[in-house]
């Protein structure tokens, strides 16, 4: 397989997705991705708004939100390094449901929407790779309503801690039992009183907005069968390699 010159070595990337493109497209994408500094609780694409740019998270993690007519909110899916914020409203429709909030504070690449839907429509690796992270994340979308209906708090709780670390630098999470709460769609009580126990257990410690997975594997253990789906489905359709 040829290698690019010297001049044109392309360096590392911190986005999963990205650094599956391949070398070329890379190299194009390059001088329009900028990097940004996200903040949680901050909204990147409202529901039923036109998308402007997608984002590339490097650091930051991103929850795909879903509002009720009754000013509810419940988090759908869960977005960090491994994929892409937006793109769902490039897919024909123009516009998504859903509304994306930072809800762990990071470091993320973004570019032109316009760009990317035409990299879609015209590079075929572009839209492989981009179609097989939808349906990746469509999983993800699915397991979460049948979490919601069928498990318990603790387990959901465990789920999105692990999927949350998952797109994590490190094992810690900054962020409150209000925030939590609202992601998950329950009262902030039940969020307490499970990250009491859990605490209690040693999986976790948890003060001031700041919760340090301890014991991971006793996580994994504790949590219901969502969260390995999730991770099978999503280790299936994006492999560490090159996009064809």
């Amino acid at each position: 397989m040829p290698t690019l010159p010297a001049a044109q070595c392309i360096p590392p990337v911190e986005n999963q997705l990205l650094a599956c493109l391949p070398a070329p497209v890379r190299l194009a994408w390059n001088t329009r991705l900028e990097e940004v500094a996200l903040s949680c609780g901050q909204v990147l694409h409202e529901s039923k708004a036109r998308v402007s740019h997608v984002y590339f998270p490097l650091t930051a993690v991103v929850s795909l939100l879903y509002d009720t007519a009754g000013g509810s909110s419940s988090e759908i899916a869960v977005v960090g390094n491994e994929g892409i914020v937006g793109f769902a409203s490039l897919m024909g429709g123009d516009t998504t449901l859903s509304r994306a909030v930072v809800h762990s504070a990071g470091r993320s690449l973004r570019m032109d929407a316009r760009f990317v839907k035409q990299q879609f429509d015209q590079v075929p690796p572009v839209m492989h790779l981009l179609l097989r992270y939808t349906q990746a994340l469509i999983t993800q979308m699915a397991q979460t309503a049948v979490c919601n209906r069928y498990h318990t708090l603790d387990e959901q709780l465990c789920r999105w801690l692990l999927l949350s670390l998952d797109r994590m630098p490190g094992p810690e999470l900054h962020m409150t039992q209000a925030l939590i709460s609202s992601m998950l769609g329950v009262r902030r009580e039940g969020v307490t009183e499970n990250a009491a126990k859990l605490q209690r257990a040693g999986l976790i410690s948890y003060a001031r907005g700041r919760i340090t997975v301890l014991d991971r594997i006793g996580l994994e253990r504790r949590t219901c069968e969502c969260y390995q789906v999730v991770s099978r489905e999503y280790a299936r359709l994006l492999p560490n390699r090159t996009a064809l």
